[in-house]
């Protein structure tokens, strides 16, 4: 979408004022619209004939319906269903041939926080066909998003957002809701509270919730308010910048109290956090270390005893924080008095810290390699401060709410959500060093009643082993990331522990949050009729987009638009995008268009309700004899065929390989023991002829292996299975 002309008038934001049509005769479909908008609207419009256009019994604000009943305004009620389709057109068409600018009210919803859209998609379809010109309209109130993560006069003014006019064929559903992302990005893209840094953000986070939050440690159950663990970094902080001239500095460190106070240390030294992947090869390790330019590394001395393979860099270069702490005492408690009495601002100014980070980097994680050089991903503050307020605003925790942080923070899902959400929006948090001992997990949920825990499909399975339900009793939300969550997986943890599991997705380059699937919102009012209900989950989906998140959908082929209904490789645009792989140029110019879009690299399509369905990355994709088969899609047949719904560690994998034939061929890999390999591959390829499985689909062959590679993520290794496959 071409950049919009714009238009401040008081306490607004307008763009794309341009897509509104001189005269009347067209209609203007606003994915929200609250009390206020309306005389803004109105004052927008002056000298226009607006008529209103409302759903009959519809519920609306109280405000709204004192407004529409004014003896000025001009209202035409409509049913929106089939039956009444044409009546309906008419209707729209007479009050546009009379020159008027229809403008439709949405009903009061029931929606998970933030949507893009509170009209259900069924509505809209009805709404996009009434034979006249339709303009996307989004309207964003800052207060709702970005107040987290900046001072309160950061917010900035309500944006009203005009997208181009949709007419005839190009009116349809999809073009309407990729016009409405489109918007929502460009709205959210200008919240000024993203030009912040992430060191002030975080400074204002520990002082507004430094005494009511605290971090216990579950290794061995001490615990660290908000305020201490502060006190404990800006000392830090003055050692690491004292210790290195270097831009960043290496994070050795397992999730814990110590992890937390050592990144945000090095943030509030101006410095940037590289946590290394503690799991990778020597040669990924010590690749990452040499391009992030890195001298100075926060470990501790038991890991440095426990993990004799790591190629530890020279003593000197090490920082034992066990070692330092004890001696820093003082330092500490006079950082204790100044973070109390000092207001954010002037602590940051006595930091040396820029109240301003945006752009510039503010982390470096290098994605996980089982070959070859590791590549960096770059976040900003932009980066962070945007995913941190679009996840945290979409997901709303409550006071009483606490997280279990395990995943590995040189993840970027366990960095963002385990290390800069909770003390932004001050959650209170419990830690654990591994995400693999799911029984001492269990058993910390259940002696601090944690309602939120985040995991992976891989981790999950672990809890379906030896794990008591009471032991989970207390946990209200269940989000899974990083890899395909199978049905067999969900349906088998909602059995046993009586919770559903939602699936989000994310990139390392999105910061990662861009999707998640969320509980259905509660009820409005008494629930009538009137009273519009919008899902916040949608089984096989990976939820709805994060606000602020542009999507278009392209051909894998040639390249083509096609409708974002269709399925195809998924391109995001955002202020969470990343802005590019670090010392990469090139692969940074491959990953990117030109008018700034990120190509994922997977393959997917979006529901008529805005939910977005991943069918698999296009590497795991095989295309034989012209089709293009997704290897995923493959395994969860291959699970059903195979009787593996109750396991609880993956026991398949499905790889491409070269085929003279056919382009390619399918390679089924399994740790399952058995007979003739020849022989059971022809029993699985009847069976799933008989389940309708496409003759293509089915793997040639089969492989035993003694287990499924996995990255510590808990993904599938693809380049450790290929090397197996093709030896």
């Amino acid at each position: 979408m071409a950049q919009s002309k714009t238009v401040s008038l008081k306490n607004l934001t307008v763009l794309g004022i341009e897509h509104l049509p001189a005269g009347g005769g067209f209609m203007i479909l606003p994915g929200q619209l609250g009390c206020l908008d309306l005389p803004r609207l109105e004052e927008l419009l002056r000298g226009r004939k607006v008529v209103y256009l409302v759903e009959d019994g519809a519920a609306l604000h109280p405000q709204v319906r004192e407004h529409l009943d004014k003896e000025n305004v001009s209202a035409l009620g409509i049913v929106p269903s089939a039956t009444d389709a044409g009546a309906y057109s008419s209707a729209v068409q007479a009050a546009a041939a009379d020159g008027a600018l229809i403008v439709h009210v949405p009903a009061e919803a029931a929606s998970i926080v933030a949507p893009a859209t509170t009209v259900p998609g069924v509505k809209l379809d009805f709404l996009l066909k009434a034979g006249v010109p339709v303009v996307p309209l989004h309207v964003l109130h800052p207060r709702e998003v970005a107040l987290p993560v900046g001072a309160p006069h950061d917010a900035g003014e309500s944006v009203f957002a005009f997208g181009a006019a949709l007419a005839g064929d190009g009116c349809t559903l999809a073009a309407y809701q990729e016009s409405l992302f489109a918007l929502a990005e460009q709205c959210f893209s200008r919240l000024p509270a993203l030009g912040g840094s992430l060191a002030l953000a975080l400074i204002r986070g520990f002082k507004k919730h430094g005494a009511r939050c605290r971090v216990i440690d579950g290794k061995d159950g001490t615990g660290m308010s908000f305020d201490k663990i502060f006190a404990a970094a800006l000392a830090l902080s003055r050692a690491v910048r004292a210790g290195t001239s270097k831009k960043r500095v290496g994070i050795i460190l397992p999730p814990g109290v110590a992890a937390l106070i050592a990144n945000v240390a090095v943030v509030l030294a101006g410095k940037t956090p590289v946590n290394l992947n503690f799991t990778a090869s020597r040669a990924a390790i010590e690749s990452s270390i040499r391009q992030a330019d890195i001298d100075k590394f926060l470990t501790a001395d038991l890991l440095v005893r426990k993990m004799q393979v790591f190629p530890w860099p020279p003593l000197k270069q090490l920082v034992m924080l066990e070692r330092l702490f004890p001696a820093m005492k003082r330092k500490i408690a006079a950082w204790y008095v100044l973070s109390k009495v000092l207001p954010a601002q002037l602590l940051a100014r006595l930091l040396g810290l820029a109240a301003r980070g945006g752009h510039e980097e503010a982390s470096l994680i290098f994605t996980s390699g089982s070959s070859g050089e590791p590549k960096g991903v770059v976040l900003s503050h932009r980066n962070l401060l945007a995913n941190v307020a679009q996840f945290g605003s979409r997901l709303a925790l409550k006071d009483h709410d606490s997280l279990l942080g395990c995943l590995p923070l040189f993840h970027s899902f366990g960095c963002t959500v385990t290390l800069w959400y909770p003390v932004i929006y001050g959650v209170n948090m419990v830690t654990y060093p591994s995400p693999l001992e799911v029984r001492k997990l269990a058993e910390l949920i259940e002696k601090h009643a944690i309602t939120f825990m985040i995991a992976t499909p891989t981790f999950l399975r672990g809890y379906l082993r030896g794990v008591n339900r009471e032991q989970l009793g207390s946990l209200r939300l269940v989000v899974t990331g990083a890899e395909k969550l199978p049905n067999t997986v969900a349906d088998a943890f909602e059995a046993r522990f009586g919770k559903r599991v939602f699936e989000g997705y994310g990139l390392t380059e999105t910061s990662p949050v861009s999707n998640v699937n969320l509980p259905d919102p509660e009820p409005l009012g008494d629930g009538g009729d009137g009273h519009v209900w919008l899902p916040g989950r949608r089984m096989g989906s990976v939820g709805q987009l994060m606000p602020g998140i542009a999507i278009r959908i392209t051909d894998p082929e040639t390249g083509a638009r096609l409708p974002i209904h269709q399925s195809g490789i998924i391109w995001f645009k955002g202020a969470n995008i990343f802005e590019g792989y670090f010392k990469d140029p090139k692969r940074t110019a491959d990953a990117f268009s030109d008018d700034g879009w990120f190509r994922t690299g997977d393959v997917g399509r979006v529901d008529l309700d805005g939910f977005l369905y991943i069918e698999g990355r296009l590497s795991r994709f095989s295309k034989i004899g012209g089709e293009m088969v997704p290897h995923e899609t493959v395994e969860e047949m291959l699970v059903k065929a195979m009787n593996l719904e109750d396991e609880t560690v993956r026991r398949i994998a499905v790889i491409g390989v070269p085929d003279p034939d056919k382009g390619e061929a399918l390679v089924l890999l399994t740790s399952i023991p058995g007979g003739p390999e020849h022989q059971e591959i022809l029993d699985l390829r009847y069976r799933l002829l008989e389940r309708g499985v496409p003759a293509l689909w089915i793997p040639k062959k089969m492989m035993r292996v003694a287990e499924i590679p996995v990255l510590a993520s808990g993904k599938l290794d693809v380049r450790a299975c290929e090397k197996i496959v093709r030896g």
